[in-house]
């Protein structure tokens, strides 16, 4: 994808309908305007198959192949606002599943440097090729097994984790740097919960938030 179809593509939905997302996302409980304006200009449509386009901007998730989802808008928001609300920069974030990119591009424009990882490598080529063309550059992918962390990169800012493992992979929490933040969802396909796990100077500090679905955090990789 070019710089060119990119832009084409960008005007594909009108910003009202844009709008109309964000404003539901407002009133359901998202509170950063600072996400939510990143949110707003942030093509979704240009993340999920051509066929769905027509649903990008309602608040939901939908399948982008290989039995993984785009998250729902809100979660997006929230998960991003509890990220970047450390009391720290966030210089250095860690991504644990890449999907489709959208995660990732909204993160790209709110960080310094995203570091992303996906266990199924032909979704993560795809993000690698559609991110640079919408202009979202400030990002380094591997194609590995999430629970294993980026060690080569660490200390991280902050992590998210956007699928769920049953217990925190103790190798995310090794990789946080101090006053960093950790927010994922954790628990079985039917009871998953959103935590925040901060690391102080000697222990993590824990905050459970919303119920959440989410895809099962594998281990493990595949190119």
């Amino acid at each position: 994808m070019n710089e060119t179809i990119a832009r084409q593509g960008i005007g594909m939905t009108s910003l009202r309908t844009r709008r109309r997302l964000i404003d539901r996302l407002r009133s359901h409980g998202a509170a950063s305007e600072r996400v939510l304006s990143v949110m707003e200009k942030t093509p979704r449509h240009l993340f999920v198959d051509q066929a769905l386009a027509h649903k990008a901007y309602e608040d939901t998730a939908l399948p982008i192949g290989q039995n993984q989802t785009i998250s729902q808008p809100f979660v997006v928001a929230l998960m991003t606002e509890l990220l970047i609300g450390a009391d720290i920069p966030m210089r250095k974030v860690l991504e644990v599943g890449t999907g489709c990119g959208y995660q990732t591009a909204v993160l790209s424009q709110l960080v310094n440097w995203v570091f992303t990882i996906e266990r199924i490598g032909s979704l993560q080529q795809q993000a690698k090729e559609r991110l640079p063309a919408l202009g979202y550059r400030n990002v380094s992918y591997l194609n590995a097994d999430g629970f294993e962390g980026w060690a080569s990169n660490q200390p991280f800012d902050g992590i998210l984790v956007a699928a769920a493992p049953a217990l925190v992979p103790p190798k995310l929490l090794d990789q946080l740097a101090e006053g960093g933040r950790l927010v994922i969802p954790v628990g079985a396909e039917s009871d998953q919960c959103l935590r925040i796990i901060t690391r102080g100077a000697t222990d993590f500090h824990e905050d459970q938030r919303t119920a959440v679905k989410f895809v099962p955090m594998l281990k493990g990789h595949q190119e």
